[in-house]
């Protein structure tokens, strides 16, 4: 049996901020993950971050895990890869998959970075070869240098969809057009604008209707969608493509949530259902604790940040000292707060105050 102060379960920002905090407080760490390499999604953006310097702005999503990663290793956080946490068993511990063996984690907390799945879009023909989630052909292309296809109808335009066009156009394909059930595009208009000023078409209130095909996707469907999202007969155009992406939305993994007897709620705005907690991080289970998209789906930056809090406020309460951990809880608070304070995530900020009111009531 494996025996630790803070076993952190996923290695994407939330997961590595948790780990790295923690140990920084003098802790000691364990974290798992079940991919081949640690840092999560940010090894799958090849595209400089912006915001602050306290956020890596100007650095590459890549490389900014492995500075995380090193940050991790340097402080003596042990990390295992492809291990799989497959559950909390009667005894309290977490049983883990690794090097194919099934092994006994005794941790005094746990943190779940477990982050967040993609959403499937169901539509005649959705099940041909060529139709997947933007996040697979991303996978694809900046890991595996592997094209998905060359011709490409996305569909969604929220940041996983304008940013996945405009990488898979950097790789060599051609984006035929974006296609919006809103009235108005969803992201940051700065990743707009790099695809609209490449010429890729932008079909808001639209969305694909039918993929056709013999062995694959040779053509996809869309169509004008009315103020309830139903598409509009006799609008219907034809787009030749090979491809169809889905970036229509993600949901926090909330499995070994649940395992954890986790109390959860409903925001739609942060993906659907997750885990209630409170501004510590902390679930409905005191030694539990949830950070990062499983907590509520936003942005890597935010992601980090909850990971940060979480591991400090773990290490806290497990008795150890750090010089101001108070004061860098608070800023970290702070940060978040700043962090959601644009146009973009006012509604989201909304949701953690609500989400946190109900949290807080699980420690009184």
């Amino acid at each position: 049996m494996r025996t630790t102060d803070l076993l952190v379960i996923g290695s994407g920002p939330a997961g590595l901020g948790a780990a790295i905090e923690g140990a920084r407080c003098g802790a000691k760490v364990l974290l798992v993950d079940e991919n081949t390499k640690a840092g999560g999604q940010l090894y799958k953006q090849i595209h400089k971050f912006f915001g602050s310097g306290a956020h890596y702005a100007g650095t590459r999503g890549f490389q900014i895990a492995d500075i995380l990663l090193q940050e991790a290793n340097d402080l003596g956080v042990e990390t295992l890869l492809d291990t799989r946490a497959l559950g909390r068993m009667d005894n309290g511990c977490v049983s883990i998959l690794h090097q194919g063996k099934v092994e006994a984690v005794e941790a005094k907390k746990v943190i779940l970075a477990t982050g967040a799945k993609e959403n499937a879009l169901a539509f005649p023909g959705w099940t041909l070869p060529g139709v997947m989630t933007a996040g697979a052909a991303q996978t694809f292309s900046n890991v595996h240098g592997t094209l998905v296809g060359k011709n490409i109808l996305m569909v969604g335009s929220g940041n996983v969809g304008l940013i996945v066009s405009y990488q898979l156009m950097q790789a060599g394909a051609e984006v035929r057009a974006l296609v919006e059930a809103a009235p108005q595009i969803t992201g940051y208009l700065v990743h707009a604008g790099k695809i609209q000023r490449a010429g890729v078409p932008v079909y808001t209130s639209h969305t694909v209707v039918e993929a056709r095909g013999t062995d694959r996707v040779e053509e996809a469907v869309i169509a004008q969608v009315d103020e309830k999202f139903r598409p509009i007969p006799g609008t219907e155009q034809t787009i030749p493509v090979d491809t169809i992406l889905l970036a229509v939305g993600l949901n926090p993994r909330t499995e070994l949530a649940s395992m954890f007897r986790c109390r959860t709620t409903y925001e739609g705005a942060l993906g659907g259902i997750l885990p209630v907690h409170d501004a510590w991080m902390r679930s409905s289970d005191p030694n539990v604790y949830v950070c990062g998209d499983l907590a509520g789906v936003e942005e890597a930056n935010t992601a980090l940040e909850e990971g940060r809090l979480a591991g400090i406020h773990a290490a806290v309460s497990l008795g150890y000292t750090a010089p101001h951990a108070q004061a860098r809880m608070e800023e970290l608070q702070e940060s978040l707060r700043s962090l959601r304070s644009g146009a973009h995530a006012a509604r989201r900020l909304a949701c953690k105050e609500r989400i946190m009111e109900k949290g807080g009531a699980c420690h009184v």
